[in-house]
């Protein structure tokens, strides 16, 4: 199978392509774990309420992360899944087949436990209300059951504190939770976060949007304005109040941050046109002005995909 090599620069380069050659060979003997059949196969674990984990909520510390960079994930119809690396040129390279079976998936977010900016694998919630975790160069973990509560999940980075990333999720009444993470594929007992959430049909984020360290989210609602969560570094509450940064954005039928695509060392923003054209909004570090002008980085085609992560 072929797999791709992404050019960069600096001191991520050799990192950067490793991490994204192991992508594209490692996700098709993971997704075997996650099929149809999952429910039957995982072991015994504990409910989405209590969610184990090892350790203690002392043992998290404080530390900011770099810049994620990472592939961007898409499966279609089908339950292919297909990876784009960024190009080194501002956009993305062509798709690399990286799996099979993804039909029974709802919900995915690739996630970061050792602070170096690159995924180690993916959290994923499949129909039957089973939470995995499927490290790239691992094999599938159950991580949890009844998580078919949840409508929306994110692992925006780290969000309380620590050196791994946590987890976001909201629930059908709109109710949005924390669960932070431990390093190794297992979270915590989830935190409720607030209500109300309900108003926002997407909710993104992966890394830093404001330049102060911290991670964050941004929340598009039903009139199409965009607001931006700017990350507090604080478990308890790990958003400061919403600003608004944007109008117009329900032209957009996606919204998805993988973390860098450009390679400045900003996190940006990447939007699907409901024409299927898909389009990057480069990060500035700004919080007043998050993102630069939209650049089309995809023709056509993008519709073809039903999860985007």
């Amino acid at each position: 199978m072929e797999t791709y090599v992404a050019e960069l620069s600096g001191l991520k380069r050799g990192r950067t392509r490793a991490r994204l050659a192991a992508a594209a060979t490692a996700a098709a003997l993971l997704i075997t774990g996650i099929g149809a059949g999952s429910a039957s196969a995982a072991d015994p674990a504990p409910s989405a309420t209590s969610v184990g984990g090892a350790g203690a909520a002392g043992t998290f510390g404080t530390q900011a992360a770099p810049t994620p960079i990472n592939a961007l994930y898409g499966v279609n119809s089908a339950g292919t899944l297909y990876g784009y690396p960024p190009n080194g040129n501002g956009g993305l390279d062509s798709r690399i087949w990286s799996g099979e079976n993804w039909g029974p998936v709802k919900h995915a977010t690739q996630v970061d436990h050792d602070a170096d900016g690159l995924s180690d694998g993916i959290w994923a919630i499949d129909s039957a209300g089973g939470f995995s975790h499927l490290a790239w160069d691992g094999t599938p973990v159950s991580a949890g059951t009844g998580w078919q509560i949840y409508n929306k999940m994110v692992s925006p980075g780290d969000l309380g504190g620590a050196t791994a990333d946590d987890l976001i999720t909201r629930d059908s009444a709109g109710v949005l939770w924390i669960y932070l993470g431990y390093g190794n594929g297992k979270v915590t007992g989830r935190t409720k976060v607030g209500g109300g959430w309900q108003a926002y049909n997407q909710i993104t984020g992966k890394g830093d949007l404001t330049g102060d360290g911290r991670a964050d989210i941004v929340a598009r609602d039903g009139s199409g304005t965009l607001w931006l969560y700017k990350g507090t570094g604080s478990r308890t509450a790990p958003f400061s109040a919403r600003t608004k940064i944007g109008t117009g954005w329900n032209i957009f039928n996606n919204l998805t941050s993988v973390g860098d695509i450009d390679l400045d060392d900003k996190t940006d923003l990447i939007a699907r046109h409901t024409d299927g054209s898909l389009w990057l909004y480069k990060g500035t570090g700004s919080a007043t002005s998050p993102f630069k002008a939209k650049v089309r980085i995809g023709s056509s085609g993008w519709n073809t995909y039903r999860l985007m992560f």
